[in-house]
């Protein structure tokens, strides 16, 4: 399944590069990758979100999580096989599901463009652009070409494929900013995002579509029931901050390994277009209650420290 596609000079860096790689080399490289992974993005966006400032998160998150469900719907058209599928000489040193099969090609994701990447530059260097600061303009320039870089190095993905995947990321950044603008109706704006991105149920058989789609409708809903019935303030409070982070990123997993149990495993690994629709919806669900159902709490909160204070 898939195709197979690849200019020789990317074979053979990576070839060569892993050769001097050694075990210092992938942990170094393994390192950067993670911060292109879903925990990272989740804590690094609630970070914005719940604590720091609630527009720039909604902002940084809505961006990413086009971008997101964007890629993966690139991925499904160009359906382009991971490198040591096809390269006895390139390993893989890190696989996008580590529980399953590195061949399962519904599992581990088709290769062109590099989500991983594509996430980097609209997480980080988003974060520079949005907010105009030099000191994170610099963190958006550098952290990316890292994140970018390990990739190939723990061959899961051609340099093509990484390069394509920042192109993608500087185009969202500028993108959705302009049309957010330009669009003065919010749902209409929501709308053609959303409609951008639907035709990926009519050809995606991968899970990273389905999960970035679910992330990006549960957000969109989340933030507007938030924005109408919660209305919770961020703060300059560490001591805040630690906990609603915390408790956040937990209630991520807790409600993400509650969804999943009324499944069976091999269910929600069969790659059925029931699967990964139900994915599709644990993600919604999952993203709804962590931005727009968990701020709740944190009313309660401000109170106990209130009283604290007091």
């Amino acid at each position: 399944m898939g195709n197979t596609f690849y200019f020789e000079w990317e074979v053979a860096l990576m070839q060569w590069i892993q050769s001097w790689l050694g075990t210092v080399g992938i942990a170094i490289a393994s390192f950067f990758t993670m911060f292109g992974e879903d925990l990272i993005c989740v804590a690094i966006v609630g970070f914005l979100y719940w604590c720091w400032d609630k527009e720039l998160g909604k902002d940084i998150g809505l961006s990413l999580l086009f971008a997101v469900t964007l890629s993966g719907m690139i991925k499904n058209i160009f359906m382009r096989r991971r490198p040591y599928f096809d390269n006895e000489g390139i390993k893989c040193l890190k696989p996008a599901d580590s529980k399953a099969d590195i061949y399962d090609i519904s599992a581990q994701g088709f290769s062109f463009p590099s989500i991983h990447a594509t996430k980097a530059v609209t997480m980080f260097t988003g974060l520079g652009v949005y907010t105009k600061n030099k000191i994170l303009m610099v963190i958006g320039i550098v952290l990316p070409l890292l994140v970018g870089i390990s990739r190939f190095c723990l061959g899961v993905h051609y340099p093509t494929d990484v390069i394509a995947g920042w192109l993608i990321g500087v185009l969202i950044i500028f993108l959705v900013p302009f049309l957010k603008k330009k669009i003065k109706n919010r749902w209409v704006f929501y709308a053609i995002l959303v409609l951008a991105t639907v035709p990926g149920w009519f050809f995606c058989k991968s899970a990273d579509y389905f999960t970035g789609f679910g992330f990006l409708t549960g957000f969109i809903l989340a933030t507007e029931f938030e924005e109408r019935f919660v209305k919770f303030e961020t703060t300059r409070n560490v001591l805040r901050w630690i906990l609603r982070l915390v408790i956040g990123v937990g209630l991520y997993f807790v409600v993400n390994t509650l969804l999943k149990m009324p499944f069976s495993s091999e269910f929600l690994d069969s790659g059925t277009t029931l699967a990964l629709a139900v994915r599709a919806i644990r993600y919604f669900v999952i993203t709804f209650v962590i931005i727009g159902v968990y701020p709740l709490l944190f009313r309660l909160g401000d109170k106990v420290f209130k009283k604290k204070s007091a």
